[in-house]
């Protein structure tokens, strides 16, 4: 069974706890089998890549992933982190924020 998150790519985060706290950014990929997302600008570090006949050695810098739970989204209303929940209208699901019911 695939897990559901309700964060998707695309979205607004803030970093909530880890080296990074406090930091916010859009979400690059969501890896749903590691519990993981990529976050724009967050976590990034550098690897150091081996020179090859094509291409001199250089260093990267990389973000990595980081656990979704320590991402929340950000409430498009008044930049504060907040959850999300989902209400079905009639054929509609629509995402709403649990903060302000504003959608997403």
């Amino acid at each position: 069974m695939m897990k559901k998150f309700k964060l998707k790519k695309g979205d607004n985060v803030i970093i909530i706890s880890g080296k990074d706290k406090g930091k916010s950014g859009e979400i690059i990929e969501v890896l749903k089998s590691i519990d993981k997302v990529k976050v724009r600008g967050v976590n990034i570090v550098k690897k150091h890549r081996k020179p090859t006949q094509e291409a001199p050695g250089k260093i990267d810098e990389i973000e990595l992933p980081i656990h979704i739970s320590n991402v929340s989204f950000l409430d498009p209303k008044n930049s504060k982190p907040t959850r999300i929940k989902y209400e079905i209208n009639k054929k509609d699901k629509v995402r709403l924020t649990v903060s302000s019911s504003s959608k997403v």
